[in-house]
């Protein structure tokens, strides 16, 4: 299905518009606003450019070069060498959405009018983003201050014509020829357009937004999972109450417990820890689900605010002020979006590290209430899920080292003169490794439990959980003996990466929160 083309205006990207861009392709268009707001500051930077009085950015160098005045003749050599020596990334290629994310963003930038290109520069990256061409882009060079300089770099460098992109199949070649096969003029860059094509946030904020989208889903799939697994262990759901949460006010732990709350609705293995078990208390990793995935969502909802905030500002330096002013600035500066980005990853990992102690606990036969050891079919001769464990034990660890935060580091650079970084891009990269762990980690926990749900019959699950098992076992196969197991796993994920997983209890529920 072909996506509705998403129009950048002077205003805010939304985060809607954000993924469908990056993770979708919708082309986009500047809006007929944006069309006079960036023709409206290119006048005053052409004035500025003919004026002998040195302006940053526009008639001297850069950085620590910034005390050279550039002579009119250099200037569109001082443009392109600055693209391409900033264009200095290594290392693997970034992902495809993320190198979508940052040139839609720095595309709003220029149609806000503050950055000073002309008008034909920003045409031209709307219709490379829009053909489908994505430059390639590697995982260092950003230190998050000056804004994510050299992962933008390459991006302007496919805009006039140089370097390494991937057409719209995917296929590696030349800027030049990718341009060419759209029908799509390279840019000669003049006056103060190369350093506004490079100088923002983008990178670090195109990931956040794309984060924030992913744990809106993984929230609620936590929510399944762990409701599944109360089923599991003979758990009770009477600690999910409103009025319990109510004695503590978060708004995220009223939302997850409400979830839990009808995800169990009318579980039959709910209704006989009532009747008939003897356990007082659940394990914590049970009884205390909504507070942690309550937290994860009240992180996310701060997080969300701050990346409105960027999404609605004009990141340039120097920038074009709506009166005229040309003016040196600090807002390149990603100490905000950093700071969020390490808080996610916080976040993400305690909420991997409660699931994973809930299907340890499956496992066990000495906790699990009746359930054989590792769910195997013949404890012994069979491992049944114990290595599944291993795997979510894993990767919980290397969530807990990528929650070590990034944003408290800093290299200084360019000679002193940028002698404190944010590190926001290293942050974000981390948090996209974070987000795609957690994300398995509840995969196998729906798995286990999901095998654990069958061996408790003839008791029934809860109509939600019994349905997402069903759409489950259209991909895995229920109890038996050892199977090969990664496949079943990787399956799961997919679900889970699809939504099905939640679109399956969510047809018994409603809307989940």
């Amino acid at each position: 299905m072909s996506q509705a083309t998403v129009q950048v205006g002077t205003g805010p990207v939304s985060e809607e518009d954000l993924v469908a861009v990056a993770r979708h392709g919708a082309p986009v268009e500047l809006t007929e606003e944006a069309r006079r707001a960036v023709a409206t500051s290119r006048a005053r930077i052409e004035d500025l450019a003919n004026n002998p009085t040195p302006v940053y950015g526009v008639s001297t160098g850069f950085g620590a070069l910034a005390s050279r005045h550039i002579p009119t003749e250099l200037r569109a050599q001082l443009q392109r060498s600055l693209i391409r020596s900033h264009a200095a990334g290594s290392g693997p290629e970034v992902e495809r959405e993320v190198v979508r994310a940052l040139m839609l963003l720095r595309l709003s930038t220029l149609a806000t009018g503050r950055t000073g290109v002309r008008l034909e520069v920003a045409e031209t990256y709307a219709a490379v983003l829009s053909a489908g061409i994505t430059p390639i882009v590697h995982e260092y060079g950003s230190l998050g201050c000056s804004g994510d300089l050299a992962p933008l770099a390459h991006v302007a460098l496919a805009l006039i014509g140089e370097g390494t992109v991937r057409d719209h199949r995917g296929q590696a070649l030349e800027a030049s020829q990718a341009l060419e096969a759209a029908g799509i003029e390279p840019v000669v860059l003049a006056e103060k357009e190369g350093l506004a094509l490079i100088n923002g946030t983008d990178g670090m904020l195109g990931q956040l937004v794309l984060a924030l989208a992913d744990l809106d889903q993984l929230t609620r799939l936590a929510d399944i999972a762990a409701a599944m697994s109360v089923e599991a262990l003979l758990g009770t759901d009477r600690v999910f109450a409103a009025d319990l949460q109510a004695l503590r006010p978060h708004p995220g732990q009223a939302a997850a417990a409400a979830n839990m709350t009808d995800i169990l609705a009318k579980s039959q293995v709910v209704l006989s820890h009532r009747e008939v078990c003897g356990i007082v208390q659940d394990a914590y990793s049970l009884r205390c689900a909504p507070q942690v995935a309550g937290a994860v969502r009240d992180t996310a909802a701060h997080a969300r605010s701050v990346a409105a905030r960027e999404l609605a500002s004009a990141v340039d330096n120097p920038v074009v002020t709506p009166d005229g002013r040309v003016e040196s600035n600090g807002n390149f500066h990603g100490a905000p979006v950093a700071y969020v980005l390490d808080f996610l990853a916080i976040a993400t990992a305690d909420l991997a590290g409660i699931s994973e102690r809930r299907t340890d606990r499956m496992l066990d036969p000495a906790r699990s209430h009746g359930l054989p050891a590792f769910l195997a079919d013949d404890p012994g001769v069979d491992s049944g899920h114990m290595i599944a464990q291993y795997t979510q034990a894993a990767i919980v660890s290397e969530l807990k080292r990528l929650a070590v935060p990034a944003s408290v580091d800093s290299i200084p650079s360019s000679a002193m003169q940028e002698d404190h970084v944010s590190m926001g891009w290293s942050a974000a990269r981390k948090l996209r490794r974070s987000i795609d762990g957690l994300r398995r980690v509840i995969s196998i926990e729906i798995l286990t439990a999901a095998r654990a749900l069958d061996l408790r019959a003839p008791l029934e699950p809860a109509p939600a959980t019994a349905a997402v098992k069903s759409v489950l076992r259209e991909h895995v196969e229920g109890p038996g003996t050892d199977r090969y197991l990664a496949p079943e796993i990787e399956a799961v994920v997919q679900l889970a990466v699809s939504g099905e997983l939640v679109a399956a209890a969510e047809r018994i529920t409603g809307t989940l929160r």
